[in-house]
């Protein structure tokens, strides 16, 4: 298996740069760039780097598709997540108390 994959943003052969110029003269074109098939952590785990170029051609790429993207797991109600909020007292760095709140996510699982 190659360790390369075509860019897969939608626009990246029409991007006027020296490392996308290929052919002979007289039948040049620019090219799709080639990106590297990053794998990192124990989980052969790919990022979005792992398939666009840059982050111009990632942009390209998600609002070009992005109704795509979202039909495949569409959100049709809202996540929470359960939450305690405490006062906690501190210290400034002129030695003076000061309360502030704190949001502490809750664990529902017991550990």
């Amino acid at each position: 298996m190659s360790n390369f994959v075509w860019c897969h943003g939608p626009d990246c052969h029409k991007h006027h740069t020296q490392d996308r110029i290929r052919g002979v003269k007289g039948s040049k074109v620019l090219r799709t760039k080639k990106v590297k098939q990053e794998r990192w952590n124990s989980g052969e785990h790919l990022n979005m780097y792992s398939y666009f170029c840059s982050n111009g051609c990632y942009n390209d790429f998600a609002n070009t598709y992005v109704r795509e993207v979202i039909a495949l797991h569409p959100r049709t109600e809202a996540l929470e997540t359960p939450i305690d909020v405490e006062i906690e007292t501190r210290t400034d760095w002129h030695g003076q108390p000061y309360a502030t709140k704190v949001i502490k996510a809750i664990d529902n699982n017991g550990g």
